[in-house]
């Protein structure tokens, strides 16, 4: 299933929320695995502080879902994974979206 842009401000929100390299780079370690914010702060070599700040960003736009866990041991583990999505951009499609609003 795919997910797509229903209204222009939808569309520049997401474009938006994907145009920074650390941020992409988060969409792409999450496509292969759900991982809680500690193990992916580790893999991407970045504080959880920044992390979270990077991961609201790509939630509010609707590209990640962010999901607490108890681990065995009583601690929280927020865990995100990618929603899927597509993003179709064209003068046709902008010009769509740009008449409906």
């Amino acid at each position: 299933m795919t997910k797509s842009c229903v209204s222009i401000d939808a569309l520049a929100g997401q474009l938006a929320a994907l145009a920074s390299p650390q941020r992409l780079r988060i969409v792409g370690a999450l496509t292969a695995d759900e991982l809680h914010v500690s193990e992916l702060a580790r893999r991407l070599g970045m504080s959880r502080p920044l992390l979270y700040a990077h991961l609201a960003r790509l939630e509010e736009a609707g590209i990640l879902v962010g999901r607490l866990e108890l681990s065995k041991d009583g601690k929280a583990l927020k865990y995100f994974k990618v929603v899927p999505f597509q993003l179709k951009l064209d003068a046709k499609t902008i010009r769509e979206l740009a008449l409906k609003d």
